[in-house]
């Protein structure tokens, strides 16, 4: 257990030192960048750029040697997630002996989902609107190409999508994780119902559980510190000094607002739902936040996310194994807070009107479309397109505002996805609390 114990700590400290030599070294890329294009040698800085961060699917004469390590990573952890996430969930409604329990732990669950984001929501909507009356987001926005966003989806089609019609379609897309949630627990609770006349699938489930979770942990432990460094270096060494200055309210507010709820927000919500001191939790989640921060990618954080949650914070398995793949498909709080800020900002540099009334149907209109964003890095932005055609900001100054949120904006989805990921295991320690499927000594440890 000690030894056990000391690997995760080295892993913490690893990733904690990847994550500030990324920060310093993408930092420097940045002001090399513009000492560059200021003293007329911008030639210097393309071929820098194709050599090291350029994505080579859209460029045949780059190198991109940051991208390449840094999307073979992230490929690594991509290509389980469907596995994964239907074994552990299977196996899940296997264990789970009473059928009464399982209904329970689906209600608290969506609840705690639910309880986190509506706070959330407030909270970004107060935050935004002080913003506003205070004149911070009335900036001048100018020299940006007008783009337009993707079609809106309609938030209620996230409801078909949970039960596919082909099985292998739903298996060949890491976007159809709600579907393969669905088939998960249907294909458990028959095994379940039909009890020793199904041995050897239950058999096959447990054996590529194993497989895979030996898999992760020699990807994650080996190459994750070294990922994070790359994938954070790229991030900050690609965004150029123009695009920044207009949106230094919108990145500073948003990034503020986040950052409480990540620290403080949840810490309340494990205080106040479990009395437990929230400290651990705060502690050993830290690195999921800047596992999730790094890759941008709720998705590729869950396998880290599930270990964490299940061997440090004590939480059963089965509780974990279901909670977990769920929130990483519905439970958005981040995305809800970015939208609500985001659009506030849109619509105060674009000169619509602000008032509680209209942030009020902001909030619920990020919150139904934050529930169908994909698990995967930038989604959060297009699908505030969403947003902002339910509430018809669409003049040409907001569509402007719109293409400067694109252009920048995925350093802060680095920060959602930490806060999205963070907020999934904090739901799960307070329903794995209440239905005694928590062991405390672990958390304590």
């Amino acid at each position: 257990m000690t030894k056990s114990k000391n690997q995760v700590n080295n892993l913490a400290i690893k990733m904690a030192i990847a994550l500030g030599s990324g920060l310093l070294a993408g930092t420097l890329f940045i002001f090399l960048r513009e000492y560059l294009v200021g003293n007329g040698q911008e030639g210097v800085w393309n071929t820098l750029n194709l050599v090291l961060f350029q994505d080579i699917s859209s460029n045949s004469e780059a190198l991109g040697i940051f991208y390449i390590l840094g999307q073979l990573f992230v490929n690594a952890l991509q290509l389980v997630i469907i596995p994964m996430v239907f074994t552990s969930i299977a196996l899940a409604m296997c264990r789970i002996t009473d059928t009464k329990k399982l209904g329970r732990i689906s209600y608290k669950t969506v609840m705690g989902f639910l309880a986190t984001s509506i706070f959330a929501l407030g909270f970004a909507g107060v935050i935004g609107f002080i913003a506003h009356q205070a004149g911070v987001f009335q900036v001048s926005i100018s020299n940006i190409s007008a783009q337009v966003g993707s079609e809106g989806r309609n938030p209620l089609l996230v409801i078909l999508d949970a039960v596919p019609n082909n099985v292998t379609g739903a298996f060949t897309q890491n976007g159809k994780v709600l579907s393969i949630v669905f088939l998960a627990v249907v294909t458990g609770l028959i095994i379940h119902k039909l009890e020793g006349e199904i041995v050897l699938l239950k058999k096959l489930l447990e054996e590529l559980n194993k497989m895979i979770t030996v898999f992760l942990s020699f990807v994650i432990t080996k190459f994750g510190p070294a990922a994070i460094f790359v994938l954070i270096t790229r991030t900050f060494a690609i965004y150029g000094v123009e695009h920044l200055k207009p949106a230094l309210a919108y990145v500073g507010i948003v990034t503020v607002a986040l950052l409480v709820f990540l620290v403080v927000g949840y810490a309340l919500f494990i205080l106040l739902a479990t009395r437990l001191n929230p400290i651990p939790f705060v502690r050993k989640i830290a690195k999921v936040a800047l596992f999730g921060f790094s890759t941008s990618s709720s998705a590729s954080t869950l396998p880290l996310n599930t270990q964490t949650t299940v061997n440090e914070l004590g939480v059963k398995e089965e509780v974990a194994s279901f909670i977990l793949p769920l929130g990483m498909t519905i439970n958005m709080n981040g995305t809800a807070i970015m939208q609500v800020i985001a659009a506030i900002f849109i619509a105060s540099s674009a000169g619509y009107e602000i008032t509680p009334g209209r942030i009020i149907t902001i909030g619920l209109l990020a919150l139904i479309a934050s529930v169908g964003t994909p698990a995967a890095p930038g989604a959060g932005a297009i699908i505030l397109f969403t947003v902002l055609t339910g509430m018809g900001y669409q003049n040409d100054a907001a569509v402007l505002a719109y293409s400067l949120i694109l252009a920048i904006n995925r350093p802060v989805e680095m920060l959602v996805t930490a806060l999205n990921v963070v907020g999934d295991a904090a739901t799960a320690v307070v329903v794995a609390k209440s239905e005694e499927s928590f062991d405390e000594s672990i958390y304590y440890q």
